[in-house]
């Protein structure tokens, strides 16, 4: 069950997927929180950027800077992470993640719960149906982002 918080750090995820999709990047936003208090936002940078790991999480990580501890804080992403941000959010010890779908992809939430991350996934409707329209449209950038031919 989603908190007040929870559902508008994951509209700004959503958000910041939307303007990702709008630049003719990957739709994929992702939001650091604390509580109700918003760390950092950010989206997948891939294509902008021209940079292979800059998706929605690391950017948005890379937004926060650094951190004397993770302990508390919630990362919300409107797509299930994959392996690298996965292995990134289990590195920073950041305890809880709020996944805006994994219907279009499958990332890696039980690999994330077998380490004590609390995983919610939402299914969220809006985030489901803009992923599929970016898989639908553009299938070989989306191939691309995940490092299938």
């Amino acid at each position: 069950m989603l908190n007040d918080a929870d559902r508008k750090f994951l509209d700004i995820a959503y958000a910041e997927a939307k303007a990702g999709f709008e630049e003719g990047g990957c739709p994929i936003g992702s939001v650091l929180a604390k509580g109700s208090d918003l760390i950092a936002q950010g989206r997948n940078q891939r294509v902008q950027g021209g940079d292979p790991i800059a998706h929605g999480e690391m950017d948005c990580l890379r937004k926060a800077g650094r951190q004397k501890s993770y302990r508390g804080m919630t990362l919300y992403t409107s797509l299930s992470p994959c392996m690298m941000c996965s292995g990134t959010i289990v590195q920073f010890g950041i305890q809880r993640v709020v996944v805006g779908e994994n219907i279009n992809f499958g990332g890696n939430e039980k690999f994330l719960q077998e380490r004590g991350v609390e995983v919610i996934l939402v299914n969220d409707a809006d985030c489901i149906a803009l992923m599929k329209r970016f898989i639908d449209e553009k299938p070989d950038l989306w191939a691309e982002d995940i490092a299938e031919e």
